[in-house]
């Protein structure tokens, strides 16, 4: 596999501009004989989970490709599931450049992108064209400048144009990047959200005559008590899935390196133990009630195991991905 010659590269540009030129190259390569350079061949580990088959339990986590634009490449890699988006009604810059930083020694990033995406429309023809075999999920969100009383209505609007195409659709509340969005997480503003989303998704399984599993993502930053009332509300509002977790704001392990003091959203390798806890503590609480999804510093064959073993059905990477390549995926999907 090629990373490891072309990681370094890579990581002496600026964190966008070069997964702008990793994207190119994947666009690139994708369906041409060239993407034997990328290809591997994994043993067959299929797992079931929200109904679905996937052929194995490492999937990709929304943030990587929001504008669905690599999904055959990723497929290639061996990803038994992709996760697209997060992807809002209309088009949106995102925040002010930079807005993504790497803490190398920590093996963390840092960033603030702010939802940035080319709207639900672009991110659908996207999929329609990708020749993935395997399970796609696809992770929503709502618009900057969508007050957040009228946030549930651009989830509405994804929901509608996303669920023909989708395996699953990803609810994203927890993002630390857009103001006010986490509040959905909460009491009446998550009940109304949720009872929301079940009607829709009820409506739209009889207009398509198929059902398509919704999960909720959430961030690492809640306290016990509030944990075990956003797992009381996902079970009595059938939600089909959690995925555990999102990025965190908690910079006590990160404290005192280059760009530890940058805001946004903390992924990689600090927020493995907060997230492993996160999962083990909402596996105990939901008690398979429905199923959690794993992400959160997982680098390495023994943290996938750690979050199997805390109480995930599934995993995800990004930050390790991006630290470790394509290796990674092989690694984790052949002992897992």
């Amino acid at each position: 596999m090629l990373y490891p010659i072309v990681r370094p590269a890579l990581f002496k540009l600026d964190p966008e501009r070069a997964h702008e030129l990793t994207f190119q190259q994947l666009r690139f390569i994708s369906g041409t004989p060239l993407e034997a350079l990328i290809r591997q061949q994994l043993p067959s580990r299929p797992v079931t989970c929200m109904g679905l088959r996937f052929d194995n339990a490492l999937g990709l986590a929304a943030g990587l490709d929001k504008n669905a634009e690599c999904i055959d490449a990723f497929g290639a890699m061996g990803f038994g599931f992709v996760e697209v988006g997060t992807v809002t009604p209309r088009a949106q810059a995102g925040n002010d450049k930079p807005r993504m930083f790497r803490l190398v020694e920590a093996e963390g990033i840092i960033n603030r992108m702010g939802f940035n995406n080319l709207g639900v429309d672009h991110l659908v023809e996207n999929v329609k064209k990708a020749r993935f075999k395997g399970i796609l999920g696809i992770n929503i969100g709502k618009n900057k400048d969508t007050a957040v009383e009228k946030g549930k209505e651009d989830y509405l609007i994804c929901m509608e144009k996303v669920y023909a195409h989708a395996g699953y659709i990803a609810i994203n509340i927890s993002s630390p990047n857009t103001p006010g969005l986490r509040t959905l997480q909460y009491g009446e503003a998550l009940d109304d959200l949720l009872a929301s989303i079940k009607a829709k998704q009820k409506e739209l399984e009889q207009r398509h005559l198929k059902y398509v599993p919704v999960a909720v993502k959430i961030a690492p930053d809640l306290s016990e008590e509030e944990l075990i009332q956003i797992a009381d509300s996902l079970v009595r509002h059938n939600i089909d899935g959690v995925i555990a977790t999102n990025t965190t704001l908690d910079r006590s392990l990160v404290s005192g390196l280059k760009h530890s003091s940058e805001t946004g959203g903390l992924s990689g390798r600090p927020v493995q133990s907060r997230s492993t806890a996160v999962i083990k503590r909402l596996a105990q609480e939901l008690n398979g009630a429905l199923p959690v999804i794993g992400v959160g510093g997982i680098d390495s064959l023994t943290a996938a195991r750690e979050k199997m073993a805390a109480g995930a059905s599934l995993i995800q990477i990004y930050s390790g991905f991006i630290y470790k390549g394509p290796e990674l995926i092989k690694n984790i999907v052949t002992h897992l």
